[in-house]
Formats: C-alpha cells, structure tokens, sequence
C-alpha cells in the first residue's frame, strides 16, 4: 500500500466502456480487486460481461460509488464536464478518489475543483489510441509504453497522485506530469491542430480526384476520419490555444507560399530543409 492506496486491493469502476476505457479494463483485469464498468449503451455492458473485461455492469454510476475506491472517467470531455456537475455527484457524501482521461484539461480540472471536498480529484489524459472506436476494438496492450499525462489540481492529495501512479504502472504507460495549461497549449499543437488539418486538406481535395490518392495522401488525411463529435468537445474546450496553432501554422505556411509566388526557390528549400530536420526532432523516439 502506498500513500492510502493499493491497486490490488482496490475496487475500481470505469465510466465509459468504449476504446480507451474498454482497453484500460483489460489491462487493468488481475491487477485490482474489482472492475466494475458504467455506460449508457446496453449492448456495451453484455458485451463486456461475455468477454470478462469487467467484474459487474451498470448503466448509472451513481448506484454503486459508495463501493468504488477509485472512479476513472473514460467519457468525450462535455460529457466528463456535465458529469462533474450532476447533482447526484455534488451530493454525494463518501470519500473517493476521481481520475479522468480527457483530451483537454483546463475546464476538467476547474470543474473537479469546484467537487466537495470527499472528492480526491486527479485528472490525466494518455496520449494513445486508435482511429477505429468502440469496446469492440479494446486492446489490452493500447497504454504499453505510451506517455501517460497527469494534471494534479492543489487540492489533489498523495493518495489521489498514488492512485494515478499505480494505474499507469500497472498498464505499461510512462508517467508525465506538467500543468493543466501547458498540457492544452500543447496538445492544441500536437493534436488538435493536425485534425483540422486533415479535415482541412481533404474538405479541399475534389472527390474525384479519389482513384490517384496514394499513401502520402492517406497518411496526412487519416485524422479527417476521427467522428467530428469526438472531437468538438475538445476544440471547444481548447478554443484559444487551437486558434494560437493555427496562426502559427498560417504564418509558416504564408512563408512557404511566398517563396514559392516570387520564385525564391532558394528561400523554399531552406524553408523544407529547416521542416526537415524539426520533424527528425518532432518524431524521435523520446522513450517509447
């Protein structure tokens, strides 16, 4: 045990049963005492009850936090947000420590932060996943070696940062800590501004040019097949560092697009040359 909590000892429950909190089931099964798993999707509780992922299934939470030690919110970030602000979770009176793995952080830890205080709030977000969603495509092995981001608020105690900890251990992930404003200035770069990038080049792409399409293309447009309601919620919630990235990405691209109208190629090499070595820098292996 350590800092209050003990993973093997722990009943933990996962609100959300869909890629990222199906996968953490699996890899968390024979690592705590007991999993039990919350959604609102009925054939996503059957389903995870015939495979073993979860020990018992409930479509509302709220019935069973008094046996919970740990409840990780695995939902889209609105969804995190209205939880947060039930009435049945403000009222609740138990002890329990809460980690969510939304994609932004700023408005999930304002809103645990506002929690009464039997509430432990921690929130966290991997940085792994997979274009195709639901409990159907859960991989055990998804968090193995991916970075884990944790975003402690000032009232999260050691037990909450234990709890965090062990978890990520237990899945194979590799434990970040950075604050909830530099993790959505961040990711707004890394992550939000690609998928508006994809979108943007294959809304701009005519349809017919679809037989000449070859994997460089597939390779820039993957992120365009991501359901655009994934990814609202997280735009929304991150508005001002996504709108930073993109007038980053505007001025580069104007610098690009002015060497290539006055024929400086000169200029335009340098320009790919200096994007040439950032991506060796971008996409080194940083321990993974």
């Amino acid at each position: 045990m350590e800092d209050g909590f003990s993973l093997k000892d722990a009943t933990i429950g996962i609100l959300g049963l869909g890629l990222m909190g199906g996968s953490l089931a699996l890899s968390l099964k024979g690592k705590c005492n007991r999993l039990i798993g919350f959604d609102s999707h009925p054939p996503t509780l059957e389903l995870a009850l015939s495979k073993g992922i979860i020990d018992h299934a409930e479509s509302d939470s709220a019935n069973r936090l008094a046996e919970l030690n740990l409840l990780i919110l695995a939902i889209p970030v609105p969804a995190i947000l209205n939880f947060l602000k039930q009435q049945t979770i403000t009222n609740y009176q138990s002890p329990i420590t809460i980690l969510d793995i939304g994609s932004t952080k700023r408005d999930i830890t304002q809103a645990m932060s506002a929690l009464p205080e039997n509430f432990d709030p921690i929130g966290g977000h991997p940085i792994c996943g997979k274009e195709k969603l639901g409990l159907q495509n859960a991989d055990a092995n998804l968090y193995q070696n991916a970075p884990f981001i944790v975003t402690p608020l000032e009232r999260t105690t050691q037990r909450a940062k234990s709890a965090a900890k062990q978890i990520i251990a237990a899945i194979g992930a590799n434990r970040i800590e950075m604050t909830a404003e530099d993790h959505d200035r961040t990711f707004a770069a890394t992550s939000h501004l690609p998928f508006l990038l994809s979108s943007a080049l294959t809304h701009a792409t005519p349809q017919e040019f679809a037989p000449f399409i070859g994997p460089g293309f597939r390779s820039t447009s993957r992120l365009a097949g991501t359901p655009a309601h994934m990814m609202l919620g997280i735009l929304k919630s991150n508005r001002d560092h996504v709108l930073n990235a993109m007038q980053a990405f505007r001025n580069s691209l104007d610098e690009i697009e002015s060497a290539l109208q006055t024929e400086n190629y000169a200029a335009l090499e340098a320009l790919l040359n200096q994007a040439r070595e950032s991506h060796s820098v971008l996409t080194m292996d940083h321990g993974r």
